[in-house]
């Protein structure tokens, strides 16, 4: 290394940059290595000064500098006989080389009477000073600095600890759980790096963690460091979110088999700092706000070998795990029900101690079961604790193929093992509606067991139930149910959003799917748990008024009565349109809340000038349906959501559909406008690009042939399809809109020219070819 006088800027840039090409170096391993380069660069700088010292604080002071790092430094100094211009020039002659070179740096000149000072009303400073490290110079004052802001943060432990506990609740409100987000902060989110340094911190105030703690955070903690070195590596930049783009070569670089196997590996070590970090946090906040002086309460008794005790579920001492295979389950009904955790030495202990539970469970295994899940949304951290010590894959052996699973798509929210948690928590809330509650809350906690496996999800899910639910103990009846709840979890949902409730078709085939009034009863109420776990998008007023309404027109077939299949008739007002629509001589718009209906002459090519003109004005519409007047009027009828989550001005809509239909706005270079637009700005990240599929079903209608696509979501897609619909000479009765996201699934209900299905194998093969050709 070169003397103080010739280290620039220059070479310490390429030094940096040699260390950062060393691709064999990754995780911790480059984080000390950059560390002991930047001591030695610092080094060099600071030469044979005396009566001063330069130390690392916060992360590089622990020698975890990732790429994108700031070096946080502070000059100690004795102060007097110095001069303060003697020190500044000293000062800037260490960091205008560092700061040449383009390093982030975190700088302080003090006294450690000055730093103290500082440390003793700033939480930041206060913490950083945890993690005093000597670079260069006079150990003894590096030496005195650490010793005494140690000291220092001990003597106010009480204040600093809720201070502290605040900001990690408030951080995780602000940046979200690093195990279940699609693009997480690895640093700043609930699970992520620092939540380890806020436990850490506690742990310098008081010995706070419990035997196996420390191993279990510096595993998971290697794991997050190591991601993201390589995200900020590849990226060359200082964020600590891994976006979707970077997975797939992040997972490369540290050897994973893909960006699925990194996510779950992410996943599983955020769930264990989290759940490390609850729990330590739990038992800090009690003892800094807990009662001084009071007489704890009495133990109150729960079940045989299970007592609540100082606010959480303990086992008694004549408790025997060794022989009594219910109590696992047992207890964590009981802790769910009071809304408590189990005990660290509880749970310890039944990791080490639990019986098999066998096969098939006992009774009361299955009743503690239902109990747990039937206590809803507290049941979740108690199946997660359960989940950090191996009980659930032990109570549940399939439990391991979903664990930290994930769905990289905006439109889930958890990993796939949450979801199930989240859906039965869900169901708990449902469970007045049904007949069999413990059926659905197994149906809901079972429902994608089978997202662990190859193809089909629901099939092999129906695989593992066969299984699951004699060794659960139930009886074949019921297992029956569970498979079929299990089979068709989204047959309400896709035939609600996809198909018309009022074709007597889709009735029919509900009711072959289902079977009989209870088990219809259960996939309504599985299918609203299941959306609303799912994510914001999979839920609202319109998807539950539709799903409403076919367990409505569903449940008197399965009662013996005929289907109510009438035509659903024109809107309300649709003559006083039509005499609007004769005397201006031109299209007339009636736009209600998120309807909107449109009245003209018939023409061909109606549809899709609608749609199109909808999409310009920012409208997607997730429903449509057509009539024809005996006067040769088309009757339109559309349900739409703005993207600007307003209410449009319906004016100026009708005024650009009648410069559409005369020939004097091109919708085509407008919507390829507004498709730029779209395309620069953020939309939902998704890991698997969405696909073009097109399929043509002749049985799922007695009147028309539905045609489905499955699509990106983009400006002007509904506009597309309809378009290459009316070329060749279809009409649409009726449209259906589903977004996932980042792609789409509409069906249409479609004639031909003489009001019939298409039954003409080379006319569907060209529907499919001239949707996929309008769709490149």
């Amino acid at each position: 290394m070169p003397c103080s006088d010739s280290l620039t800027g220059k070479a310490i840039r390429a030094d940096r940059d040699a260390l950062f090409a060393d691709t064999s170096l990754h995780g911790k391993s480059f984080c000390r290595a950059y560390s002991n380069r930047a001591d030695a660069w610092l080094t060099t700088l600071l030469g044979s000064e005396r009566d001063v010292a330069l130390v690392a604080v916060g992360g590089y002071g622990r020698a975890e500098l990732a790429p994108g790092s700031d070096l946080d430094v502070v000059l100690l100094h004795k102060g007097r006989p110095r001069s303060d211009s003697d020190v500044r020039a000293l000062a800037e002659r260490i960091w205008y080389p560092l700061w040449d070179a383009g390093l982030k740096l975190g700088h302080g000149v003090r006294t450690v009477k000055e730093a103290l000072a500082l440390a003793a009303t700033d939480l930041d400073t206060a913490t950083s000073f945890l993690d005093v490290r000597l670079i260069a110079g006079d150990s003894s004052l590096s030496d005195d600095l650490a010793r005494r802001a140690e000291a220092q943060w001990q003597s106010r432990s009480d204040r600093w600890l809720a201070l502290v506990g605040a900001a990690v609740a408030e951080r995780h409100e602000r940046a979200g759980e690093v195990a279940f987000l699609l693009e997480p902060d690895l640093k700043e989110g609930r699970g992520g790096l620092r939540d380890v340094h806020a436990q850490h911190w506690a742990e310098a105030a008081r010995r706070i963690l419990l035997e196996g703690d420390e191993a279990t955070l510096a595993s998971a903690y290697e794991t997050l460091l190591g991601v993201r070195v390589a995200l900020h590596r590849r990226t060359g930049k200082a964020s600590d979110r891994l976006l979707l783009q970077e997975q797939d070569g992040i997972a490369a670089d540290l050897g994973y088999a893909d960006a699925d196997a990194l996510m779950a590996e992410v996943a599983a070590a955020a769930r264990t700092i989290a759940w490390t970090s609850d729990e330590t946090w739990d038992r800090i906040l009690s003892s800094v706000k807990g009662p001084r002086g009071r007489t704890a309460p009495a133990d109150r008794h729960v079940g045989p070998g299970i007592v609540i005790r100082d606010g959480v579920v303990e086992l008694t001492a004549e408790a025997e795990p060794l022989s009594d295979p219910t109590l696992v389950l047992r207890a964590g009904a009981a802790a769910a029900e009071a809304g408590l955790r189990i005990s660290r030495a509880a749970i310890d202990r039944l990791a080490v101690e639990a019986a098999p539970l066998g096969d098939p469970w006992p009774e009361e295994a299955r009743l503690a079961f239902v109990r747990l899940l039937g206590a809803g949304a507290a049941a979740i951290p108690v199946i997660e604790t359960l989940d950090q010590r191996g009980l659930m894959t032990r109570t549940l052996p399939e439990w391991e193929a979903v664990r930290n699973r994930p769905q990289r798509n905006a439109y889930h929210r958890f990993t796939v093992d949450r979801h199930l948690c989240e859906t039965a928590a869900e169901a708990a809330r449902l469970t007045s509606r049904v007949r069999r509650p413990d059926l659905l809350l197994v149906g809901a906690f079972l429902h994608d067991i089978g997202k662990g496996h190859p193809g089909d999800h629901s099939e092999a899910g129906v695989n593992l139930v066969d299984k699951i639910g004699p060794r659960i103990g139930f009886l074949p009846d019921d297992i029956s149910i569970l498979k079929t709840l299990v089979r068709h979890h989204l047959l309400l949902a896709e035939t609600a959003t996809r198909r018309d409730l009022a074709d007597e078709a889709t009735i029919s085939a509900v009711v072959a799917a289902v079977g009989n009034q209870t088990t219809l009863e259960l996939l309504a109420a599985l299918t609203e748990a299941d959306s609303l776990a799912t994510g914001p998008a999979a839920w609202g007023s319109w998807k539950a008024g539709l799903i409403a309404e076919l367990v409505e027109r569903t449940a008197p077939v399965l009662a013996g009565q005929r289907a109510r299949t009438a035509p659903e008739p024109p809107p309300d007002g649709t003559v006083e349109l039509i005499a609007r629509a004769k005397l201006a001589e031109a299209l007339v718009l009636d736009g209600e809340g998120p309807l909107v209906t449109v009245v003209a002459p018939d023409r061909p090519g109606l549809f899709w000038r609608v749609a199109g003109t909808l999409a310009l004005h920012g409208l997607d519409v997730v429903s449509a349906r057509a009539w024809s007047s005996a006067d040769g009027f088309a009757i339109e009828r559309f349900r739409v959501q703005s993207v600007f989550g307003r209410t449009p001005d319906w004016s100026l809509v009708e005024s650009d559909l009648n410069r559409v239909l005369a020939g004097r706005l091109s919708l085509e270079a407008r919507l390829a406008d507004r498709a730029r637009d779209y395309a620069s700005s953020p939309r939902p990240p998704s890991a698997a690009p969405a696909r073009l599929e097109v399929s043509v079903d002749n049985d799922a209608s007695d009147s028309a042939t539905v045609i489905e696509v499955r699509a990106p979501d983009r400006i002007g897609t509904l506009y597309r399809i309809t378009k290459a619909l009316a070329e060749l000479e279809l009409d649409v009765r009726l449209a259906k809109v589903t977004s996932l996201g980042h792609e789409v699934v509409d069906a249409f209900y479609v004639v031909d020219h003489s009001g019939g299905k298409v039954t003409d194998e080379d006319h569907l093969r060209e529907i499919q070819r001239g949707i996929a050709v309008h769709l490149a």
